[in-house]
């Protein structure tokens, strides 16, 4: 089966729809077309999968730390396994780093606290929330997939185009 066109060249079409599944992961739903919403809901679900199957992999390394007066420590710390690793930077490659946004009421030090040692928000964001969300769910409904809805919206008025919501689950 060939993948559709969506009337663009191929980097193009490509482009749209890996911001729209970057949009669909950072803010769970997406408002477009029908046919780029259907394409959309199937890169994000081959996505999706990639983090499931992968998420778990982590592994506890004893690292030396250094403290600002020059006391040495040692410290445990958690970091991806080979799968993980592979399947983040696939990930880095296949979809837009996004960036966190300061909430209205936070104040900029609180911003910078909460975002200080995440470089790419959308991986961990579909790391550590959406991949043990939908892990769950596989093994409480016994399915896996379906992790995406497309829902129609009508027809769009100055085009007639018909319109869709691609949401996650």
């Amino acid at each position: 089966m060939k993948p559709k066109k969506l009337g663009r060249e191929t980097a193009q079409h490509m482009a749209i729809l890996r911001s729209q599944v970057s949009t669909l992961f950072w803010t769970g739903r997406v408002e477009t077309t029908l046919a780029r919403a259907k394409a959309t809901a199937s890169l994000a679900e081959k996505y999706l999968t990639l983090a499931i199957n992968t998420y778990a992999d982590t592994k506890t390394v004893e690292k030396d730390f250094t403290n600002d007066k020059g006391v040495k420590s040692k410290r445990k710390v958690l970091v991806d396994g080979p799968k993980k690793l592979a399947a983040r930077r696939k990930l880095m490659g296949l979809v837009y780093d996004l960036q966190e946004i300061r909430n209205k009421d936070e104040s900029k030090k609180s911003f910078e606290k909460r975002t200080q040692n995440i470089n790419h928000p959308i991986i961990e964001k579909v790391f550590n929330e959406l991949a043990p969300k939908y892990a769950k769910r596989i093994k409480e409904v016994g399915t896996a997939g379906g992790y995406t809805r497309v829902l129609k919206l009508g027809v769009r008025k100055g085009d007639d185009a018909m319109r869709a919501m691609v949401e996650l689950v």
